[in-house]
Parts: C-alpha cells; sequence; structure tokens
C-alpha cells in the first residue's frame, strides 16, 4: 500500500530520511518523541508537502501520479483538524458527497449522531474530541481501502478511545486494507499493530513486529560492576543511572538464561523509545 525508500525533507537542520513499508492486511505504527518527523512523513506521503529526495509510492504510484479514484481510497486523520470551524457538519455533508462518490450520507450521518456530534454547530466550537470524531467517522464514511491516521485518539476520553480502536479493529475485517497510525498512546499501539516504526530525530531507528518488540525485549537494570561483566553485544542501548544502567535488549531470555541475579523488565514501547532517542550505543 505505500513504500518509502530514503524519502528526504529538510527544514533548517532538520533532515527526514524515512524508508519503511506498509502492506496490505496490516495496522502498521509509527512512534518516536514530538519532533521526531512522523507528522512531516504523514504530510509527505499524502503528497501535501514537497520532499527533497528519494521515492514515496501509495498503490505502485507517486503522490503525483494517483488519479481521483486512487484518492478516494485513501482515508485521513491529520494532527491539524483542517476542518473549517464556521461550518456545521450539516455543511460539510454535500462537501463529502460531492468528493467521495462511495460516501454514504446515511451511515456518516447515523454515527455522528451516536457519537454525540450535533449536526447544526460549528465546528469550531468543537472540543478537540469531538473533532477526532468527526475526523475519523468521515475518513471511514466512503469506503477506503487504506487509513492514514496521525494522532487519531488526542483528546479522547478512555471510552472513547476504545471505541474507535474496535471501529478500526472491524474495519480491518475486511480484506486488502491497511492502516498507518501514530499515537502517543502506547496501549493503544499495543493492542491494535501488527508492526512499529520508530523514528527519531527524522531516521527510523527500528523497526519491528510488535508481538516480538514485547515478548523478547527487556530493560537490564545493572550496577556499574554488572555493566562491566555482562555480555554487551546483545544490548541495543544503554543509559547511565545514579545506581549503574539502564540496557535495552532485543534479547531478553538470554539474560534470563545467563544472568538470573540481573533485574530485567518486560520491554514496553515507551520504554523502546526512552532508550532509543535517550541512550548510546553500549560501549
Amino acid at each position: 500500500m505505500i513504500k518509502l525508500e530514503h524519502m528526504q525533507k529538510q527544514y533548517g537542520s532538520f533532515t527526514l530520511d524515512c524508508s519503511m513499508k506498509l502492506e496490505r492486511g496490516r495496522i502498521t505504527g509509527l512512534i518516536g518523541k514530538n519532533g521526531a518527523g512522523k507528522t512531516t512523513c504523514f504530510k509527505a506521503i499524502l503528497g501535501l508537502i514537497s520532499t527533497d529526495g528519494g521515492t514515496v509510492e501509495l498503490f505502485g504510484k507517486s503522490p503525483q501520479e494517483l488519479s481521483t479514484a486512487d484518492r478516494e481510497r485513501i482515508g485521513v486523520v491529520l494532527s491539524n483538524s483542517g476542518l473549517n470551524g464556521y461550518l456545521t457538519i450539516q455543511d460539510y455533508l454535500p462537501v463529502l458527497d460531492r468528493i467521495y462518490s462511495a460516501f454514504d450520507r446515511e451511515a456518516f450521518t447515523r454515527e455522528c449522531k451516536a457519537s454525540r456530534l450535533p449536526l447544526d454547530k460549528q465546528i469550531k466550537e468543537f472540543s478537540t474530541g469531538m473533532k477526532r470524531k468527526l475526523q475519523l467517522l468521515a475518513a471511514l464514511s466512503h469506503n477506503a481501502s487504506l487509513l492514514i491516521l496521525d494522532e487519531p485518539t488526542a483528546g479522547l476520553d478512555v471510552v472513547a478511545r476504545d471505541r474507535l480502536l474496535n471501529r478500526l479493529r472491524a474495519y480491518m475485517e475486511q480484506e486488502d486494507r491497511a492502516i498507518l497510525i501514530s499515537s502517543h498512546v502506547s496501549a493503544d499501539l499495543e493492542g491494535l499493530c501488527d508492526d512499529l516504526y520508530l523514528i527519531d530525530d527524522g531516521k527510523i531507528v527500528l523497526h519491528e513486529d510488535t508481538d516480538v518488540l514485547l515478548a523478547d525485549y527487556g530493560l537490564l537494570k545493572v550496577t556499574q560492576e554488572q555493566y562491566q561483566t555482562i555480555d554487551r553485544s546483545k544490548l541495543l542501548r544503554a543509559k547511565q543511572t545514579g545506581y549503574g544502567y539502564d540496557c535495552l535488549t532485543n534479547q531478553k531470555q538470554f539474560y534470563h538464561d545467563n544472568y538470573p541475579q540481573l533485574v530485567i523488565e518486560n520491554g514496553s514501547i515507551d520504554e523502546t523509545i526512552l532508550m532509543m532517542a535517550c541512550g548510546e550505543q553500549p560501549c
């Protein structure tokens, strides 16, 4: 569905250089700290900004080569809503009807009411969570085969987040669909994504199946003396602390088997982001 090969974008001293792939039937997460390049990556994929090098492909074409029919196959939620705050949902109905040939007005209206989104209220009066709900419902309203979702759970309470994630799981029940999603709520991605790309300072520093990350990754908490004596060849990152070192590994079982005296915590998305962004190559 999506293929990036060294896609590059320069903003002053910041350089994005990103390679990744999204395959049919999969939900792929793009994770990283604020400013790492996630939103820039999403905009470049959609052709909303020009790139300075590399290639971007959607459905085997560059963004500029996409036909109107191709674009109708894409549902989008961006971190900035892009909604005209002076319009109402009722005002948007004919707009969506005109843009998307497969727009289901009746189902969209029904879902808006079920989500308690007023049809006759100006969108500028909506909360952040209400705007997110509206964006997602619009993205799902025209039978898209690809969803590109940048922070779709931002501003949602825990109940609304759970409903959104269930809706995305239901969306994937049909064949030949895929989702690219980013979120700062790691629990959302752990329970949803098939694989994860970690971007830091504009570069992909890790790509892993979610199940592998949660099963095989771990955080070792070791003293200065332990750090000097353990096998460090299977460590990805190390960070010095007040008591010694935190060490990220993708071979947790090796350390369980060979160093049973060590404190080893299970891996998590948050710890992986922190260690890959702030840790150093072990020496």
